[in-house]
């Protein structure tokens, strides 16, 4: 594969993407997607909290509190999904390890 980072030959495009821990793709696996995830997670938490807990028979904060387990749910699915098929294509493509 061709030099693309530095002309003098110091990095490849491979070596630059990465596969796992290394490269962009380790920044992504190891950082950022976690810190998502936790989020996302947080979220959903939040929203069961308020919906057993926190609403004392008020509708709205058990509608409020549905809400956010939905959208922390969906966006826990929304994550996964996304990431298992970057992660595909970037093994089909060669990048991963």
């Amino acid at each position: 594969m061709p030099n693309f980072i530095n002309p003098s030959g110091g990095v490849t495009l491979k070596q630059f993407i990465g596969s796992g821990s290394t490269g962009i793709i380790g920044v992504i696996n190891t950082i950022i997607v976690p810190i998502i995830f936790a989020l996302a997670l947080a979220v959903f938490v939040w929203g069961i909290v308020q919906y057993f807990l926190l609403s004392q028979g008020d509708e709205g904060k058990i509608e409020k509190g549905r809400e956010f387990a939905l959208w922390g749910l969906l966006g826990i699915v929304v994550l996964l999904s996304i990431w298992g098929l970057v992660n595909l294509l970037l093994s089909t493509l060669g990048f991963g390890g």
